[in-house]
Formats: C-alpha cells, structure tokens, sequence
C-alpha cells in the first residue's frame, strides 16, 4: 500500500536560513507518526509544505499520492487540521466556526456533538469570551468532526489540563483503530510516546533519526544508577563516550548510558566493588534530550 505521506529530499530556505534540509520520511495508512524537535527545528515549516500553505525549495512533498502544490483541494479536504497556533474568528461562536469548516470541507460534522461533550465544550459562546483552553477545545474538534482520513496536528494539547490531555490520548487511539492516519508535532513527549506507532526526531531541519518509540526507548540509551562500596573519583565515568551523569556523589552514580557504551561502564565499574547496580528503559525524553546535547 502507498504511504499516505511520502517526503522525498524535501528542503525548505528562507533566504539563508534554512527550515528543512533534505528530508526523507514516509507515513503509512493508519499509523500514528510523531515529529519531534524543539522550536525552529522544522516541524510547523514541514507541515505547511504538506498543506501547500508553502512551498518547497527543492525535493517532493505527496499526500495521497497526490502533489499538494496540484491537487491541494482534494488533499486539504480529506485532511483535519490543527494548527499550533489556532486563531479563528473571534466574533463566531464555536458552532458557527465548525459550520464554517463543514462548508470548507463540503463533508457533514459527524462526530461535532460527540466531540464537544467529549472536550465538555459548549459550542454556543464566542471565540472571544473563551479561555486558551477552550479555544484549543474548538481547535480539536473542528479538526475530528468531519471524519477525515488524515489528521495532521501541531501541538494539540496545548492549553489543555491533564484530565483532557489524556481524553485527547484516548481519542488518538480509537482513531486509529478506525484506520484513521495521524501526523503529530507535539513537545509533551509522554503524550508521544503513549500515542505514536514511529516518530522523527529532527534537529536544525534535518533528521536524526526515524524509528519506532519501543525501538528508539530500548535501544539507543538506558538509565544507570551505580552504587559502590567505598568513595571514588566523580569523574570516573566522563571520558566514556555515550554517557551522561545526572547525579554524582561519592558513592553513587545516576547516568544515561547509550547502547554501544554500556561493556565500557560495566567494565570500569567492575574494578571497584559494587554494592547496587540498576539499569532500566528510558523514557523518550531521555532519548530526546540525548539527541539534542551538545556531544
């Protein structure tokens, strides 16, 4: 089956500045895809391209099969889509916006009501008279309500409490049980990592990796808490390539310690004797912060 979402070498300038360089990445049929990166990595100027909001400087962007710079009616109408910065009509109601959007779209707001008791939103106050939180509401449900096949997010839970950010979790996955593809941007890396089948991690607008969350949370680094049974030197650790100490005192050690450096700290504690060694999974902020370190 196609991917819903091919990019190919695809690379965006600004001048002499440049949001993406050479990016290639492929979203298949009902999967939920993550791109991560902190603000200015590229993240909001690639799913503008995909939009046909702007275009590309070099490379190929398709969306159904489609190119969005041809055929961006048709791919815009099969796409729900929430900005990271939703600002709509501040005089509508949120009603009025979502009939709005039905008339964009020409498709019928299936799942408008449902979503608004879901979020408890109450569709008949202005846009004006609502809180960030309820406009982010509004945000959300006009980019579900019409049933579409892609669902391209930029932070969607922005604004929101814990208690919705989770009902929005639960949203994503039922979803995707429907067959439903979605491409989230979003900095809450466990609403990633609870959501996301594969993400991308980009840096400076290039990629640095593309994998699965298990993949990337079991095999790229692990955390290392090592407790001896005599003070040491704290800097025993840092000319190891790989590893990263959180917290050190005289007998103990807390540190992310990537996969290809894990033999070159067993063997270096193993000189000393060791009264507590505990390794366990990192979270995918560990990953993240890892990628995005100075080394």
């Amino acid at each position: 089956m196609a991917p819903i979402i091919q990019l190919s070498e695809l690379t965006k300038r600004y001048g002499e500045v440049v949001g993406i360089q050479d990016l290639t990445l492929d979203v298949q049929q009902g999967e939920v895809f993550g791109l991560l990166g902190p603000n200015g990595a590229g993240k909001t100027t690639t799913i503008r391209i995909l939009l046909d909001f702007i275009r590309p400087t070099s490379g190929s962007a398709t969306v159904f099969g489609l190119d969005p710079r041809t055929d961006g009616v048709a791919v815009r109408r099969r796409i729900g889509y929430l900005p990271g910065d939703f600002i709509t009509y501040n005089y509508m109601t949120g009603a009025e916006v979502a009939q709005y959007f039905t008339h964009l779209r020409g498709l019928p707001p299936a799942k408008m009501e449902q979503l608004c008791e879901r979020f408890n939103l109450d569709p008949s106050r202005k846009i004006k008279d609502l809180s960030k939180g309820n406009r982010q509401k509004v945000g959300l449900v006009q980019a579900f309500m019409n049933d579409p096949d892609l669902i391209i997010l930029d932070e969607p839970t922005s604004g929101l409490d814990p208690l919705l950010q989770h009902e929005f979790q639960e949203l994503v996955h039922e979803e995707k049980k429907h067959g439903k593809t979605i491409f989230l941007s979003s900095h809450v890396m466990t609403e990633v990592e609870s959501t996301c089948d594969r993400v991308c991690i980009i840096r400076d607008g290039r990629l640095v990796t593309l994998e699965s969350v298990s993949e990337l949370t079991d095999l790229h680094i692990s955390m290392v808490k090592i407790e001896f049974e005599r003070p040491l030197d704290r800097d025993i650790f840092s000319d190891i390539e790989g590893v990263s100490v959180s917290e050190a005192t005289d007998t103990a050690f807390a540190m992310t310690v990537s996969a290809n450096a894990m033999d070159a700290v067993i063997k270096t504690a193993g000189k000393y004797t060791v009264k507590k060694f505990e390794s366990g999974n990192a979270t995918l902020e560990d990953v993240f912060l890892e990628f995005y370190s100075d080394h």
